[in-house]
């Protein structure tokens, strides 16, 4: 086949195909940005979740939604490390923020396996606490990282 003998142009081909291109670019830049966007939203759910149950007062849910096990009544001693009277004493209404009425996450970022979420509780914004949510497990714990929150 020679330049001569090239096939005839076919307009309604050439549309179709730059048609998809451009759809197919779109498609790829608004996955990345959701993807960019929500990497973080399962931890910041489990949050809000969690804190939910804590300003209800229901401190034993609250307590299954700290170490994602419903069932941590039927065996206690498997959480000895941190147990649920520690629990009571860190988010109960003796705590250091009183009785938690209030929260507002600032921000997470992944760190490691697991995914830290920086919070204001009862809108303290002088001492953002950060918890951490397993990537794997998806247990909640006190993050050993805090994040910069600003000025």
């Amino acid at each position: 086949m020679t330049l001569l003998d090239a096939p005839q142009y076919n307009e309604k081909r050439a549309k179709l195909v730059r048609n998809l291109s451009i759809a197919a670019l779109v498609i790829v830049l608004v996955g990345g940005f959701c993807t960019f966007w929500f990497w973080n939203w399962p931890a910041e759910h489990r949050i809000n979740n969690f804190m939910a149950v804590v300003e209800s007062g229901d401190f034993a849910k609250g307590f299954a939604e700290w170490n994602r096990d419903p069932n941590w009544q039927k065996h206690p001693q498997q959480y000895s490390a941190y147990d649920f009277d520690q629990f009571q004493k860190d988010w109960g209404p003796m705590s250091e923020y009183g009785k938690i009425r209030s929260h507002k996450l600032l921000m997470a970022k992944s760190v490691g396996n697991g995914t830290v979420v920086g919070m204001v509780i009862n809108g303290d914004t002088a001492h953002p606490l950060f918890l951490r949510v397993d990537n794997k497990t998806k247990t909640i714990g006190f993050s050993p990282v805090e994040l910069y929150v600003g000025p």
